[in-house]
């Protein structure tokens, strides 16, 4: 039988479990994996049947390499991450060639998805969840007013640019750092407000920057899978519980809130929701529209995600899943001979 060929482009280095998740799957399917990324010894391209360099490239024509590259391979499943607004606006091409792709094909959503404050602007009109307070600043002086404005309101602060991915960005503005500590203690990702403002005031103006309230209670991140028409089949709340200690916990308002952004936005596929709490409270952060980084430990929960999802992607049925909650994880490193991926078939 001839097995699926599943291409992950450009990813982080967990794209090494995802393959496996997909690879032991309890059905005995089997597949063939190719990946891409610039750095050939990459760890992502470590779990990779096949192996290849990725050109650094503007969007357009990185385009064109993901189509040429999935034509040439004859690849039946395409999982991006790099790129994926781009080649999402080209799905159709995809298609016409035989390849079926895991994207979010509503543009507008995705786009709102990936601008962190048009997204805030669309949760606040449907009121589906709470999201933190925060004004959107480009110069150094918004950035001021912003703050003390939030700094008024009893809020502790912190910035992140409205387009970036994870943490990239992020500062908690604290006014009681010393600095001359902070030099010669560990790296950390706090700034005084006076150094944030002077590192803002040297250019007239910058892209837009989130100025936002802190939230200090429990981080989760709520791993769904849904349906092609976006009908959630699990949502699995993932809680930081100290260290590298992570717990798959059922929290019945965080499913609930789950239930309505699925039931509102219909995201397909994998895709993530990031909430943290404040006072009690459960507020957004983001929902990435794509796998999580530890969507790899969410699966410990008795829900293989990457592995559903390819099925729902090739039209095969997926039932509501069950979770295991109660689930406490970790995780240590492992050391592993680099093979010569350059060379893997």
């Amino acid at each position: 039988m001839k097995k699926t060929k599943i291409w992950f482009n450009r990813w982080f280095s967990v794209a090494y479990h995802y393959m496996n998740w997909i690879r032991d799957n309890n059905e005995g399917v089997e597949f063939k994996f190719y990946a891409t990324h610039p750095d050939i010894a990459h760890m992502s391209l470590q779990a990779a049947d096949h192996a290849e360099v990725e050109p650094v490239l503007e969007p357009e024509a990185y385009v064109e390499f993901c189509l040429e590259f999935c034509e040439r391979h004859q690849i039946d499943v395409f999982i991006p991450r790099l790129k994926m607004l781009a080649i999402a606006k080209q799905v159709h091409r995809f298609e016409q060639i035989g390849t079926k792709v895991m994207v979010c094909s509503d543009i507008p959503l995705l786009e709102s998805l990936m601008e962190k404050q048009k997204f805030y602007e669309s949760v606040a009109l449907t009121g589906i969840m709470q999201i933190p307070d925060y004004h959107v600043v480009q110069t150094a002086d918004q950035f001021m007013i912003a703050y003390q404005t939030l700094t008024a309101q009893g809020h502790r602060v912190c910035i992140k640019p409205t387009n970036s991915e994870g943490g990239m960005g992020f500062r908690v503005i604290d006014p009681e750092l010393d600095e001359l500590t902070e030099l010669f203690g560990p790296i950390n990702r706090n700034i005084t407000p006076e150094h944030a403002y002077r590192i803002l005031s040297s250019v007239d103006h910058f892209d837009d920057l989130m100025v936002m309230e802190l939230l200090s209670g429990f981080e989760y991140s709520i791993d769904c899978l849904a349906s092609a028409s976006g009908e959630l089949l699990a949502a699995v709340p993932r809680r930081k519980a100290g260290g590298r200690l992570r717990l798959m916990e059922e929290v019945p308002e965080l499913i609930e809130i789950a239930e309505r952004v699925a039931a509102t936005y219909k995201i397909p596929f994998n895709y993530n929701i990031q909430m943290k709490y404040n006072n009690g409270i459960p507020k957004l952060l983001e929902i990435n529209p794509r796998m999580s980084g530890g969507l790899h430990v969410t699966c410990l929960a008795g829900v293989n995600f990457p592995y559903l999802a390819v099925k729902l992607l090739l039209g095969e049925q997926v039932d509501v899943q069950h979770p295991n909650y109660g689930i406490l994880a970790s995780h240590i490193e492992k050391s592993v001979i680099m093979s010569g991926v350059a060379q893997k078939e």
